[in-house]
């Protein structure tokens, strides 16, 4: 839940027959989360939303994954990547990481995508470079570098990037079920808290409908790209073509829609010394949670390690996409802008050496990372192998298969 939110034209009471001015009828549909027992919004459709015509399979892409057996710390350059001409941030999602809670993919888009559908769970996306109009059946939302992104489950929608600011480039997680900012940051009533690293006013959600004029012309079928379940629990796709355009939304009330807020909105807590990561966090789904890492004055007690201290998370595995800036506890290690580092529960980590006795001398962090915890160990997808930097594991000691002893 974020807030309530009332978008164009609603009636004054739930549930009852709902005409526009000119006579024609609305049809209404209510999309909720676990059933009808929580978060949820109703929308007025111009046509009846459930007229589908046709369906057919397609493939969402490589979903093959490699165990981390030996278990090793990875680092993986998305740079080295490329990417092709005409994709989209849809259909051309390239797997990093996944579990069966979460799997995180890395994407270069230059082109609109077509109407897509999540059925699967709700999605983050951060958008590294690049910026874009998210158009859904709730509205638009502008999409600019640095944004978080959420998309609900089941929400039809399509990613068009403004080709004047660059290729749109993103680090997409895709949730096995919903996410929702911490509740350690909310009141009881969903409210974000005083000292929330975020707050309402940093929620930039959809303020207009957005409806496709002739969007029930004839010859107007109009196909939405479902991402779902097989029957083996693996990420299958349909085609799903209805009889009318589904932006065809004259309004809409209540506490799930798509919404999206900058990392430069973000309030970091400054101590005097070192707080853990989950101070940084912003999101918590069915088996992971999300934190944003922003520049901020360091620790100021003397003495102070201002970088991450060696740590041991027996519980999870660490995943960090460094957007930005430089990272102090990793310099040196091959980390550059694009990277995403894998330290898996098992394996203590932390800084190279003279990074953590050299760090009380630093009075700023420009590190700029968005970070993934995992509860259930992480399999490699095909991207994190294709970019995989074999010598990483030794950094820290310099030795390592391949690399002479000093």
């Amino acid at each position: 839940m974020v807030y309530y939110r009332a978008v164009g034209s609603i009636p004054r009471d739930r549930h009852v027959l709902y005409s526009l001015p000119d006579g024609s009828p609305t049809f209404e549909e209510f999309i909720g989360e676990e059933g009808f027992a929580s978060t949820g919004s109703l929308l007025y459709h111009r046509h009846v939303p459930s007229n589908l015509v046709d369906a057919y399979p397609w493939h969402p892409g490589d979903d093959a994954v490699t165990a981390n057996v030996p278990l090793l710390p990875h680092h993986f350059r998305l740079p080295d990547l490329g990417h092709a001409a005409g994709q989209d941030l849809t259909r051309h999602r390239r797997l990093v990481l996944a579990n069966p809670d979460v799997r995180i993919s890395y994407v270069v888009g230059t082109e609109p995508s077509p109407l897509c559908s999540n059925a699967i769970g709700d999605e983050i996306v951060f958008v590294e470079a690049g910026a874009a109009r998210l158009e859904s059946v709730f509205g638009t939302v502008d999409i600019r570098q640095g944004d978080n992104v959420v998309v609900p489950r089941a929400t039809i929608h399509r990613w068009v990037p403004d080709v004047t600011a660059g290729p749109l480039r993103a680090l997409c997680i895709e949730a096995s079920g919903h996410v929702h900012p911490p509740a350690k940051h909310r009141s009881r009533f969903g409210q974000f808290l005083e000292g929330a690293p975020i707050n309402e006013r940093d929620i930039r959600g959809p303020i207009d409908p957005l409806v496709v004029p002739g969007g029930d012309a004839a010859g107007s079928d109009t196909e939405v790209y479902v991402k779902h379940r097989g029957a083996d629990g693996g990420v299958v796709g349909t085609v799903m073509v209805y009889d009318h355009h589904p932006f065809d939304v004259v309004g809409w009330d209540g506490y799930l829609y798509p919404y999206a807020f900058n990392y430069r909105d973000i309030v970091p807590l400054v101590g005097k010394r070192i707080q853990p990561p989950p101070t940084n966090q912003v999101f918590e789904g069915p088996g992971f949670v999300v934190c944003n890492f922003v520049p901020r004055p360091l620790e100021f007690g003397e003495g102070s390690i201002k970088v991450p201290y060696y740590h041991s998370n027996a519980d999870s595995d660490e995943v960090m996409f460094y957007f930005a800036g430089e990272t102090a506890a990793r310099k040196g290690s091959g980390i550059i802008t694009g990277s995403v580092s894998l330290h898996p529960a098992g394996y203590t980590h932390g800084p190279r050496r003279a990074a953590y006795l050299d760090s009380p001398n630093h009075t700023e962090a420009t590190e700029m990372a968005f970070m993934v915890d995992t509860f259930r160990p992480l399999q490699i997808g095909e991207a994190g192998r294709a970019s995989a930097e074999p010598s990483y594991p030794w950094t820290w000691s310099g030795r390592g298969p391949g690399i002479a002893d000093e």
